[in-house]
């Protein structure tokens, strides 16, 4: 085919439109890029993605989120600090488009960093409707601790949680194995202020308590320490009872106006050799519909615990949490030797180890939460399955904190790869040198055969 001035021209043409819509092309997906993002985390446990319960707290922030960070450009290393704190923070902005991020060099701005009260050359400065919250710029990494932090603004102030004290009870600030003191670790994490009473000398329990905590006594309260209980109850004042199996501790009164049932005895529960554990730690896996269960998922334990029944009343309306033990029973008799069931002693199972209770007085809900056993929240037994979120949902849930979930660490099973030296080695072996060096003889044997 001859080619003519004309056709070249044409072809030409055709060459410069070409450039010009490639050009087009590449201006409209850049522009597409830059207005629209697209992400996909690919780590076996999404740990490059904010949890479900985070973006949660993100939602209940209604509100513009500014965050201040002091730290320096770089480190001793050369690595680029404010490009990493801009990628750990970019996640929370997508969820919450109007989380502001500000990056301060303490050393270029010496003054900022000062009226900012600045305690460290790395930290950051959370501010939410006048309240602030501060961390490391290293916990940045940790969403835990950044949740935390959020859901500490969120709350809108700290709820006062008073445990009674002075009876031998477990303590939310106690380092032996039988008392709550990580537990009331994790709730001053989030947002919870502690403190102990002692009824005894208190002449009531204080009115700007969110809730008080009675947690096992080991010896029977006075009479007019019960009245001070009675009292808060009928002040609409919260409550979280935990009973331990045998006396009441001279708290029938309470059960009473709670119209509780409490049958003797300590529930036994064969699920329990599944987890290579004894059948007097009962497991719970069937919940109640209700605010505190409706987002658990996990098995919970409760070790030695008791029946929670209740009579009819129109007063409360009352919610079984926890049922345990379908094929176990409550055993009244001794628990040594081969534990057995006895029809004509036991009470067969399913078992109701937590009870939720609540009635409408004036304007407020007046909340109780009564649990069979004090150990499920103890130092010994908090870090098993999902004890730590049904005791911080019971929490949130006795406060008036309904929106409020638990967040707790998630696992990153691909983050850490442990492998055999000699496999080690093996890998580094067939891969940094065996392959290169068969890529390198095959390609100079091809080379030479062409030449």
């Amino acid at each position: 085919m001859e080619l003519t001035r004309r056709r070249r021209r044409l072809l030409t043409v055709h060459h410069w439109l070409f450039v010009v819509l490639l050009v087009a092309l590449t201006a409209l997906l850049a522009f597409l890029a830059h207005e629209y993002r697209f992400q996909r985390d690919l780590t076996h446990a999404n740990r490059n993605t904010l949890s479900a319960a985070t973006l949660e707290v993100l939602k209940q922030l209604d509100g513009p989120v500014n965050i201040t960070a002091f730290a320096m450009a770089q480190t001793v290393r050369g690595q680029d600090v404010h490009k990493w704190i801009r990628e750990m923070l970019r996640t929370y902005q997508r969820a919450k488009p109007d989380l502001a991020l500000t990056i301060v060099d303490p050393r270029e701005d010496p003054k900022a960093a000062l009226a900012a009260g600045v305690q460290t050359t790395n930290e950051l400065l959370i501010e939410y409707r006048k309240r602030s919250e501060r961390l490391s710029v290293a916990d940045i990494s940790n969403e835990q601790a950044v949740a935390n932090a959020l859901m500490r603004l969120a709350r809108g102030g700290e709820r006062l949680v008073l445990w009674l004290d002075g009876h031998g009870e477990r303590r939310l600030n106690g380092i032996a194995n039988h008392d709550l003191g990580e537990f009331g670790r994790q709730l001053q994490l989030k947002g919870f202020r502690l403190s102990s009473v002692n009824l005894a000398l208190a002449q009531e329990v204080p009115a700007n308590a969110a809730l008080l905590v009675v947690a096992s006594p080991q010896v029977d309260l006075l009479p007019a320490e019960v009245d001070k209980i009675r009292r808060h109850l009928a002040g609409s004042g919260n409550l979280l009872w935990l009973i331990e199996p045998g006396p009441l501790r001279g708290m029938q009164p309470i059960a009473e106006i709670l119209g509780l049932v409490l049958t003797p005895g300590i529930v036994v529960d064969p699920e329990a050799s599944r987890f290579n554990t004894s059948p007097t730690i009962a497991v719970g896996a069937t919940y109640g519909r209700h605010a505190i269960t409706n987002v658990l998922s996990k098995n919970t334990f409760f070790p030695a615990a008791r029946q929670i029944g209740t009579t009819e009343n129109e007063e409360w309306r009352v919610t079984p949490l926890v049922e345990v033990a379908q094929r176990g029973w409550v055993e009244t008799g001794k628990l040594d030797g081969n534990i057995s069931f006895d029809k004509n002693r036991d009470f067969a199972g399913p078992v109701n180890v937590a009870t939720a209770l609540e009635r409408t007085v004036g304007d407020r809900n007046h909340r109780v939460v009564v649990v069979g056993t004090g150990e499920f929240l103890a130092n010994a037994y908090l870090g098993n399955l999902g004890n730590l979120d049904l005791g911080v949902n019971i929490m949130n849930w006795l406060t008036g904190d309904d929106r409020m979930i638990t967040i707790q660490p998630r696992p990153a099973p691909d983050s850490n790869l442990d492998i055999e030296p000699f496999r080690f080695y093996s890998i580094a072996f067939t891969f940094l040198l065996a392959l290169p060096l068969a890529f390198t003889i095959t390609g100079a044997v091809i080379w030479w055969r062409r030449r």
